[in-house]
């Protein structure tokens, strides 16, 4: 069998001198490349089990934003059995739509819920629209002129959120003209580099990013309310008459062929790191809502998303027939 190829996170002295054999068992799997939101959960989950068995190496394993990962979970071919493996809301919209293929309840366990994020409408700061009402005064009167960028393909969660706004001003979801790239971190880049004029992005990968949301002028954050931190002077698209929200939720899964009983003290140990003051502390620093989900809590929560999404998912037109 060919060994695939993967990233590993830099990491320091004494994070390379806790990972002997017997601690270096743990990883956490970023499904896309370097910089997006999956790697910002990682990063999360590197500082909730900071304490022994020490920290999990992060490994980076890109492939249809998820897909590729998820694949090999549901059908017993990763390597790495003792892994926890990033998701957001964009994987329940993938999963819901049937675009990660069957799916298989019984290879999945969800582990944990560690933030909420939000949607937002970022363009390069030399762009001429200062506000969402301009962008889609600009989408009305000539959509194709609008190129978005999008973490992932038609239908993925980044191309959701243009066809909300799209539908918000009155044009058709099909006229929208998206460019696809590898997870948030690549879109990102491509708005930064000018090939793209919209990222439909999401806070917390914008805010890890190189100069952080300075590096782009945000149009409007896709929240209920403003958030707090460092965007808490970006006003929400409905401030400006755009009733758009876009909710993400972060979190962890790991394989069915995870030992049981190891995999219990992992969730155990997450469940009362999440419940600290330094977990939000940390998790608000990133322009992320704290969150504790764990156990049956946490996969209420997925099924309240998985049914809104796929609802949206239908109403657009998006959903895979089998």
């Amino acid at each position: 069998m060919k060994r695939r190829a993967v990233l590993l996170l830099p990491l320091g002295p004494a994070a390379w001198a806790a990972a002997t054999p017997s601690l270096a068992a743990l990883q956490c799997v970023v499904p896309a490349k370097p910089g997006g939101g999956f790697d910002v959960t990682c990063q999360l989950v590197r500082e909730l089990l900071a304490a022994p068995p020490g920290p999990p190496v992060i490994v980076y394993h890109p492939g249809g934003i998820g897909a590729l990962t998820y694949s090999e979970v549901v059908r017993g071919q990763r390597q790495h059995p003792r892994e926890l493996l990033a998701f957001s809301s964009g994987t329940l919209l993938n999963l819901a739509q049937g675009r990660f293929g069957a799916w298989r309840p019984d290879r999945i366990r969800w582990i944990a819920g560690l933030a909420i994020d939000h949607g937002v409408v970022a363009v390069h700061p030399d762009a001429p629209w200062r506000t969402l009402g301009q962008l889609l005064d600009a989408l009305r009167a000539r959509p194709s002129s609008v190129a978005f960028a999008a973490g992932g393909t038609i239908g993925s969660q980044d191309w959701m959120k243009a066809a909300l706004l799209a539908r918000a001003a009155g044009v058709s979801h099909k006229l929208l003209r998206v460019v696809a790239f590898e997870g948030g971190g690549d879109a990102l880049r491509a708005l930064q580099g000018r090939h793209v004029q919209v990222l439909c992005g999401d806070a917390a990968e914008l805010s890890a990013a190189p100069g952080g949301a300075s590096a782009v002028r945000l149009l409007a954050v896709l929240a209920p309310r403003r958030l707090q931190g460092s965007l808490a002077g970006v006003p929400t698209a409905s401030e400006q008459g755009v009733d758009v929200s876009w909710p993400i939720l972060r979190g962890v899964y790991a394989s069915a062929d995870y030992p049981a009983p190891e995999l219990a003290a992992i969730v155990e140990q997450m469940a009362q790191a999440l419940r600290s003051p330094g977990h939000a502390a940390r998790v608000r620093a990133r322009d992320l809502q704290p969150l504790a989900l764990t156990g049956a809590a946490l996969e209420q929560e997925v099924g309240a998303q998985w049914a809104r999404l796929a609802e949206l998912a239908r109403e657009f037109g998006v959903t895979v027939r089998r």
